[in-house]
């Protein structure tokens, strides 16, 4: 599925559904280069999944990944894995236990053969300084 949005408005509205739709064990990849919005998309995930619009939701650049405790017992983890070689330190980094929330990866690429055939794969493409062209696979039967 192929989208364009034009606005922050219209990237945190996907974001938003996407959290509607996701529960334990899921995996989000985001995919798309430096300042495309993976970052942007998972905030506003992760906003609409706790329902705590004002939730803070700094980028786990530095710190790899951040953990956010959602309604129902469900723990969301967000990985950012630029800084990584590939998915070697991802044990160390809980891996295995997140996976029994809702997992959301930028710069999956480096987790190798860890990333779950499962998941869906968010790629995000800038167009200009607010569009982008947002490429949604997997979940099929889902979305």
């Amino acid at each position: 599925m192929d989208l364009i949005v034009s606005t922050l408005a219209e990237t945190e509205a996907l974001a938003a559904r996407l959290a509607a739709l996701a529960g334990p064990g899921d995996v989000i990849l985001l995919r798309g280069p430096l300042g495309a919005g993976k970052s942007a998309l998972a905030r506003a995930f992760l906003r609409a999944a706790s329902g705590d619009a004002a939730l803070e939701v700094p980028s786990p650049t530095f710190t790899l990944v951040q953990s956010y405790p959602l309604p129902g017992g469900i723990t969301a983890h967000h990985y950012d894995l630029y800084r990584l070689d590939g998915p070697g330190g991802l044990m160390e980094l809980g891996w295995d236990e997140a996976r029994e929330g809702i997992v959301l990866v930028e710069w999956p690429e480096r987790l190798g053969a860890l990333a779950p055939e499962t998941a869906l794969e968010v790629t995000l493409e800038p167009l200009d300084e607010d569009a982008r062209r947002i490429t949604l696979r997997g979940w099929e039967g889902r979305l």
